[in-house]
This record gives structure tokens, sequence and C-alpha cells, in this order.
């Protein structure tokens, strides 16, 4: 990696006056230098940010919503002006902020690549040398001669993208830009990143996915209420950053606190008052704040489901895990009436619901359990996390065989949330690690021509 500097950011701080009636506007432009104050408050979006990223560097920004990070990208890219402080770029710089948002709708999509591609600093001959790699890049066929506001919203993002990844920058900025788009696209927009990082660009983007920021940044920076707390290795940055993102609200200052001043090895002191020890970096831990705020249960049929929680497998109870250990999942169902044929499972699942796998206890009409009213049962399934850096949630559900055959008794969605730790280094990919060992073998000429 070059050291020379590809951006660098000094004291910025930027503030927006924000207004409690939209008179008061009108009102502040006719009253005196002193007076203006009174009719707006300062909301700081960015507080006396310093940062260097260096030529070739790949740099994400991590944050919770509200942070700062956009507003961060937008001064870097020149369509926000700072309030304080100074931004320095070295390179032409392509941005996938708003995706579509410079397009005028009644131009067609080839006008509109014309104009885009001005923007962003090329000659038209140079636009039209590009053309056809835009178009077949955007894939949208013959409505690129078509006025852009008959577009769908998926095809203006298709367009925008592929104006933006053909201009051959030497900064590459991406705000989120890539969680739109379907699937197809979206992994065709990290191939043609790839390209371009593997050309020595610099890439700067925000990103909530741990797993792609595992892999594809050198470098990450924590953005908090506008301030930058931390940068650091992308494991060491993520793994404070999920910290602070899932701790109850009045621990929030103590753990910024903490970050802000380096001394973040500690973990904070519970409710009763009480200092734990920390838990070392790599040390799986049972984090009060990861508790899930979209629990759902079904109507209740006689079983309530209790104390669903994870343990190790010598039975300490953790919700912060490494991958590829083996973890045991645990519930307890207490019956208020009998259960024939009983049966208890789970199931893994990710942030947005897609089920990973679970498990059951017997298979479907194979159960000879018989609970009686009063009883409790003890669930254990043991699991191997073998997962990505990331947030997964659990469920939980327990069925007997009835008169309208077999219906669940209870049932808990998202019962419980976990975390699984990032880890440098990493060759697996996706969701699930499938235990993928690569290997490599120099074949001599005679082998290579068959």
């Amino acid at each position: 990696m070059s050291s020379e500097i590809a951006i660098k950011v000094e004291g910025l701080s930027k503030s927006f006056s924000m207004y409690a009636e939209p008179h008061h506007r009108l009102m502040e432009m006719f009253a005196s230098a002193e007076s203006r104050h009174r009719w707006h408050r300062e909301f700081v979006a960015l507080r006396d940010i310093n940062l260097e990223i260096h030529k070739g560097e790949t740099m994400a920004i991590v944050g919770r919503n509200g942070s700062g990070k956009s507003t961060l990208l937008q001064v870097i890219c020149g369509t926000l002006a700072p309030t304080k402080g100074s931004v320095q770029v070295h390179g032409r710089i392509a941005a996938l902020l708003e995706l579509g948002s410079g397009f005028n709708p009644d131009f067609t999509g080839r006008e509109n690549v014309y104009l885009n591609g001005t923007v962003l600093g090329l000659s038209r001959e140079q636009i039209a040398a590009r053309f056809d790699d835009i178009a077949a890049f955007a894939d949208i066929g013959e409505f690129i001669e078509q006025p852009v506001k008959s577009y769908s919203s998926g095809m203006a993002v298709r367009l925008a993208f592929a104006v933006a990844i053909n201009t051959t920058p030497d900064i590459l900025v991406v705000d989120e830009a890539l969680s739109v788009g379907d699937e197809a696209f979206q992994r065709k927009c990290f191939a043609r990143i790839e390209e371009i990082r593997s050309t020595g660009a610099t890439v700067l983007f925000v990103s909530h996915s741990a797993g792609t920021v595992l892999e594809l940044c050198d470098r990450a920076v924590l953005l908090d209420h506008g301030e930058l707390l931390l940068q650091g290795s992308p494991k060491y940055v993520l793994s404070r950053y999920h910290r602070l993102a899932y701790a109850p609200a009045e621990k929030q200052d103590e753990i910024r606190r903490q970050l802000r001043s380096g001394d973040s090895s500690r973990e904070e002191v519970p409710a009763s008052g009480t200092a734990i020890d920390a838990q070392p970096t790599d040390e799986v831990y049972f984090d009060p704040g990861l508790k899930p705020q979209s629990t759902v249960r079904y109507e209740q049929r006689g079983a309530t489901i209790e104390n669903p929680h994870i343990e190790t497998v010598d039975g300490r109870t953790v919700n912060v895990l490494r991958s590829g250990e083996e973890y045991v999942y645990v519930y307890r169902v207490s019956f208020q009436r009998a259960g024939l044929a009983v049966r208890l499972g789970m199931m893994i699942k990710t942030i947005s619901g897609l089920e990973l796998g679970g498990g059951v206890t017997a298979a479907h009409g194979t159960s000879n359990v018989v609970v009686e009213a009063g009883q409790q049962i003890e669930a254990r399934f043991r699991f191997k996390a073998a997962l990505m850096p990331g947030i997964y949630f659990m469920n939980a559900g327990v069925s007997a065989h009835g008169e309208e055959g077999e219906t669940y008794m209870d049932r808990l969605l998202d019962a419980v949330m976990f975390r699984v730790m990032p880890e440098e280094g990493r060759l697996a990919t996706g969701w699930v690690d499938f235990g993928m060992r690569p290997k490599l073998s120099l074949l001599e000429q005679d082998d290579a021509r068959v």
C-alpha cells in the first residue's frame, strides 16, 4: 500500500440550522447579526473529525443510524461544505451515494449517461467510448432510449451505478448503495468494486454488514453522534461497534467514554453496581444489550416456553459466540395441560428472516413423548456455530398431537438474539462456513495443456 495520502480530513465539523417553524427562516433573514441565533438551533452532525486515508486503501465507516456517516461522505465528495476544518482529496472521485438522484427525469437514459459522466469528470469522447460498457452493465435493454421518469427505481439504480463504476475512479465512495437491487445485480456490483480495488484505487464505504467489512477492508473507523471514536483493524472496530450498538441506553455514554479514551478492554458495570471482569477480545461472553425487540409469541395452547438462552458446552450463558465452536440452545417448557406426541424445535435465522437451519427432537409422526399437566421438560439442542460474523436470531417451539392434528402449544419467533464475533483472516464467505479448505497446486506445463 502506498504511503501517499488519497483523502485527508482535518478538524472537520459540520452543523445544520434547525428551525422549529418554517417562517423562522424568513424571520432570521431580517434579524440583526446579533439576534439571528434566536431563530434556530444548531445540530452538530460532525464534530472535529481527523482522518487520513492512503491511496490503495479500502476503509469502512461503521456506526449506528444518525451517527454522521453519510454526512462525512458527502463532505468528502464535495456535495456538502464543511462548517469548520478542511478536506483534501487527491484523485478523481466517483460517489455512489443516492443513486439516481442526479438524473433528469425528462432526459432519456442515454442523455443522463452523458450528463452524469460529465459531472463525474469525463469528456464527451470518453463517455462515448465507454457507453456500450455502461449500457451492458446496466442491462436495461431498450429503456436506455426512454425517459428516466418511465423507469422503475431498480432500473434507475442500475443505470446510475453503471455510470459511476465505469469512470475508472481513483477514489470510489459507496454509501450503502448496494443494499438495493436484486441479488444478481448486487453480486455484479461487488465484483466490479473488486476490479477497481485491484487497480490500486482507494475505496471508502459505509456498510452495516460485518462480513463485507471484514472481507473487503484494510481498516475501519467508528462514528457515533458525529464523533470519530476510534479507528483500527476491521475486527477491532467491529467488536467495539457491536458492543456500543447493543448496549442498554443507560450504559452507552460510559462505553463511548471508554472508546474515546482507548480504555475499551473492560466490560460495563452491571445494574447491581458490582464490577465484573472483562472478557478477552476473542473469548465468548454474555452481552446484556443483545435482547431481541422483534419477539412474537403464537397463541398458547396449554404450554409456556421459558428462559430460552445459549450456553457453552460447560454451562456458561453466552450470546457473543466464536464461529466454528459448539454451543447448546436451552429452554424449558411448562405444561398447563397434557400433551401427546410432544416435539420441540429450534431455528436459526438471519436479520432479514432467512432460515439458515434448525432441528427438532423427533421426526414428524415419530414422537412418543407424553407430558402430563403440571410437568416441565427441558430441551437442549447442541449445535455448531458454523456462521460468518454477524447478528442472528433463534426460534423456539413446542408442538403436540391434538384433534386437529399436530399443532403448536407454544412458539416464540426471535426468542434469542446472538452475535458471531469477527475473525481476521477468514477465507469463508456468505452466511455459513462449510469448512472450505482451499488448496493450490502448481501444474507442470504438460499437465496444464491437458
